[in-house]
């Protein structure tokens, strides 16, 4: 078996930020001394396992930003998360992504098919297939959890999850911020919150985004609809209730219509500027929206809390590009996206100021996807184009259906030595009902009706030491699942299924604070063995389609992985590190660009041209090196006003976008250096931004998909002004 090493090197700028991780908006120090006197970094919390514990004490390898660290870095949706977070790659092609944490994920087209990495919004599993593109607003906190989490975020979670939280109401007073922005590409933005306490137990805070933009293509030939031109609105309204001191009920509402124009693409070979291409198909995406959350917790005289929290999310996603990618052919593709999740989880938790602590939990799930059949009428694809046009349409209805009971206990057997067990049953089962996928120039209708049932136990073993208060130490072994799955058909692949994917993970970490807590460090290592490993093959001629195979033998994944922060004075500083090795097991696949005769058996081949195997060769969209670095200084004035100059740098080294690594067909994507500016003044309620991102507006593509390559965001400038209350 073949070996190959590769090293990923990448860094999380997780700067100090204060009042920061407040349930407020952010707000500037007013008083110099006091300014002067921050020379400690501030405890930073993580709640992705349902309790609210100190990031240095938590046997996790996570980053966990703030609001205003979202935006200090530029970071406005998930595209620009993996810039900041360390281990995490993102790569949007329209509606679905490539989302992956330690180099595992997958594409997200359907909820048929696990995705690797799971969304949670205010304590909610998201949309699992489509919607990934809302934006980060009046956030509280947002945490990146690596590796697999399958006692607490469960099934499909093989790669991590991310936990994004809005801010809540609060009883302070009326408070908020208002924001707008000015920037090239006639762009206009707008953002604000306002939280209103009506009475002593019960607030009410709502919170809007609204954004305009230019496309950034330059696109020649008879095309329809406008791409690449952004209008979104955003709204959101929470209401906090806490009739006693017991009871907390906290009710989020969001609503969300983000039309994107579509996503503009050329073939992936292509030698031109990327935002300079041709097309004569239409282009169109927009996601409409909305989504509710409950949260209920009810504390008992005894410090055992009871809670609920109650997710309903309904969203329409329509979608059209053309699908050569220029103005010769004529391949174009429509689809309109229908998908209503309702979730409910049951938490029984434990007092944490106990010796043995224990927590037991409940979770349903039901998402449901439907294409409608009635979606593009018959002749309407044909407008301004010629007679004969190729288009493909996906028909059908597609739900899942999850439950599953889990639970974690832990004991002190001292002030330093701590055990854990954690443990997850759940049970899945995923359908293609009535899935239709048509080619109407060919007179050609594919259908397919199948189900794919799963059951597994996961869970984790943690002993943490704790050498002294200063020094943390943790080993864990963890399993994960991500249940097999169902592909839709299409022109060149039947439909098929896949098998489940499992994942045992070995971690020892350190977590240290020095320097009378001006730094801290954070040093890990893991190693993953998974077994019947999913990968994506993907269709050339209907890039929008992709098929999942499973890797027969082992595939092992392992690491090094380190961090630190400090804060010196007016400097804040934060680095990390990973040393990678990742490599598929043996496993044959035939590339379904390359004409082949005959079979090829995923276990027996024969070993040909035609039917490769893929023993060693590197997961897609795992870049050998990926670093990031960012710095920021702030300047205090006699009059209580401070300027701050920031500086980010982040670099995504090369990486290959199929399991094939065919370089000679596309298979590449080259490395990109992302350099943010930002020049901070903030005085008294006024806060005046100047901001470049992409600052020396490298052009790089962020994501191929099966022959069409998707150009990254050139350089984006502006101002912003935001006055706080």
């Amino acid at each position: 078996m073949s070996r190959r090493l590769w090293t990923t090197t990448s860094a999380a700028v997780l700067l100090w930020t204060g009042a920061a991780h407040a349930q407020q908006a952010p707000t500037t120090p007013q008083d110099p001394e006091a300014t002067e006197q921050i020379s400690t970094i501030e405890d930073v919390v993580v709640t992705a396992e349902r309790r609210t514990s100190n990031l240095q004490e938590t046997a996790v390898a996570a980053t966990v930003l703030s609001g205003q660290d979202l935006e200090n870095r530029g970071v406005t949706s998930l595209d620009q998360l993996q810039f900041v977070a360390p281990s995490t790659t993102v790569q949007n092609y329209g509606q679905g992504n490539f989302f992956n944490v330690r180099g595992i994920g997958k594409s997200e087209p359907t909820t048929a098919v696990g995705v690797g990495v799971i969304t949670y919004r205010d304590g909610v599993a998201a949309f699992p297939g489509y919607f990934q593109t809302e934006p980060y607003y009046d956030i509280a906190s947002v945490e990146v959890l690596r590796g697999p989490q399958g006692t607490f975020a469960g099934a499909n979670a093989t790669g991590g999850a991310v936990f994004i939280t809005a801010r809540n109401p609060n009883f302070t007073d009326v408070n908020g911020y208002l924001m707008g922005q000015l920037g090239n590409y006639e762009n206009v933005k707008f953002q604000g919150a306002v939280n209103v306490p009506i009475t002593d137990t019960l607030a009410t805070r709502f919170a809007f985004n609204t954004e305009t933009r230019d496309s950034f293509h330059d696109i020649t030939g008879p095309y329809t609809g406008t791409p690449g031109q952004v209008d979104t609105r955003s709204f959101r309204a929470s209401v906090l209730w806490t009739p006693t001191p017991a009871l907390r009920i906290l009710l989020k509402g969001d609503y969300n219509d983000l039309d994107f124009g579509g996503y503009p693409a050329d073939p992936a070979l292509s030698t031109n500027d990327p935002f300079k291409i041709t097309a004569n198909g239409p282009h169109s995406g927009r996601d409409e929206f909305a989504r509710v959350s409950l949260n209920a917790s009810y504390v008992f005289d005894n410090g055992i809390t009871l809670r609920s929290i109650t997710g309903y999310q309904d969203g329409i996603s329509e979608f059209s590009t053309d699908l050569d990618g220029t103005s010769a052919l004529n391949n174009t593709f429509y689809d309109r996206v229908e998908e209503e999740v309702f979730s409910q989880e049951i938490n029984l938790i434990s007092p944490d100021d106990r010796r043995f602590k224990w927590l037991l939990g409940a979770y349903y799930q039901y998402d449901d996807v439907v294409f409608p059949v009635t979606t593009f009428p018959e002749g309407a694809y044909h407008v301004g184009f010629p007679e004969g046009v190729v288009d493909y349409y996906i028909f059908g209805e597609t739900p899942k259906e999850t439950k599953a009971v889990f639970g974690q206990i832990s004991y002190d057997f001292s002030d330093r030595l701590q055990v854990q067990v954690g443990a997850r049953y759940a049970e899945s089962t995923s359908t293609n009902d009535n899935v239709y996928t048509t080619y109407p120039a060919f007179g050609l209708v594919l259908l397919q009706n199948d189900e794919v049932q799963d059951e597994k136990v996961t869970g984790k073993l943690t002993v943490n030491y704790k050498l002294d208060e200063n020094n943390f130490f943790y080993g864990f072994v963890a399993t994960g699942n991500k249940m097999g799955g169902l592909n839709a058909p299409n022109f060149y692949v039947p439909a098929s299924s896949f098998e489940a994917e499992e994942v045992t993970d070995y971690e020892l970490g350190w977590k240290s604070t020095l320097m009378n807590g001006q730094l801290r460090t954070q040093l890990g290592a893991y190693y993953m063995v998974y077994q019947n490993f999913q990968v994506i093959i993907g269709d050339p001629e209907v890039p929008l389609f992709n098929s999942i195979a499973n890797v027969t033998d082992d595939t092992i994944l392992m690491g090094i992985e380190g961090s630190a922060q400090a804060r010196f004075g007016p400097w804040a500083l934060d680095a990390a590190i990973s040393v990678s090795n990742s490599e598929l097991g043996e496993f044959f696949a035939a590339d379904p660009r390359v004409s082949r005769t005959g079979l090829c058996d995923p276990l027996t081949g024969p070993a040909t041209a035609n039917c490769q195997n893929l023993d060693g060769n590197n997961q897609s969209y795992a870049p050998e090196l990926t670093f990031s670095a960012g710095v920021q200084y702030d300047f205090t004035f006699g009059n209580g006003a401070t300027l701050s100059p920031r500086i980010d740098y982040a670099h995504i080294g090369e990486a290959f976008t199929s399991i094939f690594n065919n370089e000679a067909l596309g298979d590449r994507l080259e490395a990109r250096n992302i350099v943010n500016l930002k020049l901070t003044y903030a005085h008294k309620d006024w806060i005046l931004a100047a901001y470049a991102v992409n600052a020396t507006d490298q052009t790089y593509i962020a994501a191929i998909n099966a022959g069409l390559r998707y150009a990254g965001p050139p350089r984006q400038f502006g101002i912003n002004l935001m006055r706080t209350f």
